[in-house]
């Protein structure tokens, strides 16, 4: 599956599953009524971190992630990344794809780890995968998360070395 680093000229592929994966609010920490503009600021980071997206053979985009460092200072050997993947396309490998990108890239750019700091625990689909891939649950923080149908649930840290 091509990926690609990502633009300004793909947000409006990407926007249109952003905003309704944000908007449920289920999976991730940002504000449900985020908007567009700063979405896009969020998402679409710069060197030295590193937006791509996941496109199929037309190039229509499939999913898109995040990387960048966790912390700064001497905690900055840490990486960290996000993943959003259209549902359209879900169960078909593109988060995988993505995940796997990512570690690479990480590798490569010298991080000695990576950490995800908020993996809401009943977000099952994401949890496995990132423990197939070699991540642990280093501790989860109860409650911490207020899922909108399941009430307060807990957020992993999940951490792999590289």
């Amino acid at each position: 599956m091509p990926i690609r680093e990502a633009d300004t000229n793909d947000w409006p592929a990407i926007w249109p599953f952003f905003h309704a994966i944000v908007a449920a609010g289920e999976t991730f920490t940002y504000p449900t009524d985020l908007g567009e503009d700063q979405g896009r600021e969020w998402w679409l980071l710069p060197p030295p971190d590193r937006t791509v997206v996941a496109v199929d053979g037309s190039g229509a985009v499939l999913g898109t992630a995040k990387m960048n460092r966790n912390h700064m200072g001497n905690a900055s050997h840490i990486a960290s990344a996000s993943y959003m993947v259209d549902p359209a396309h879900a169960g078909r490998g593109v988060g995988r794809a993505l995940c796997e990108h990512t570690l690479e890239w990480a590798r490569a750019a010298g991080y000695r780890a990576m950490q995800f700091n908020a993996v809401v625990e009943t977000n099952v689909r994401a949890v496995g995968l990132y423990r197939s891939l070699g991540f642990d649950i280093v501790g989860t923080l109860p409650e911490g998360f207020r899922h909108p149908t399941q009430g307060y649930v807990g957020l992993h840290i999940m951490h792999r070395a590289l």
